[in-house]
């Protein structure tokens, strides 16, 4: 006789106790964790729009823009991902774009990210966006 090895037996199912979901449907944290999400992308924006002298009104817009603000609009996404550690889902609803966008902008500006100048840029905004949001970032 053989014993399966252990890698391949299979646990037996761990009982989860149900999510309590408030009546509309939402999960209480859920709904408070966007509105933060929301409230710090907002003032990414306002950030980003400061440090690279851009409209914040034109990075908020939601048709297209110049090709300006629409990279600075990436790069403030791209902070907003990897430095506030937001999904790319909130960083969507904060931004008022798709999730599918932040991903793109995700990509395009660390593919950019090769040029050492724009890297610099990058890792400016990147400090900045941690100071700013420091004791949010350490829960």
């Amino acid at each position: 006789m053989h014993s399966t090895p252990s890698i391949l037996r299979q646990e037996p199912p761990v009982e989860r106790l149900p999510d309590r979901a408030a009546p509309d449907g939402f999960h209480p944290t859920s709904k408070r964790r966007d509105e933060v999400a929301i409230e710090m992308c907002e003032c990414l924006i306002d950030i980003a729009a400061a440090f690279f002298s851009v409209s914040s009104k034109e990075l908020r817009s939601a048709g297209r823009n110049s090709m300006t603000a629409s990279r600075v609009r990436q790069i403030a996404m791209y902070v907003a991902h990897v430095v506030l550690r937001l999904t790319q889902a909130e960083v969507g609803r904060g931004f008022g774009r798709d999730r599918t966008t932040v991903a793109h902008a995700c990509q395009v500006i660390e593919d950019m990210r090769d040029d050492l100048e724009f890297d610099r840029v990058v890792l400016t905004l990147e400090r900045i966006a941690h100071a700013a949001f420091r004791s949010r970032l350490d829960i």
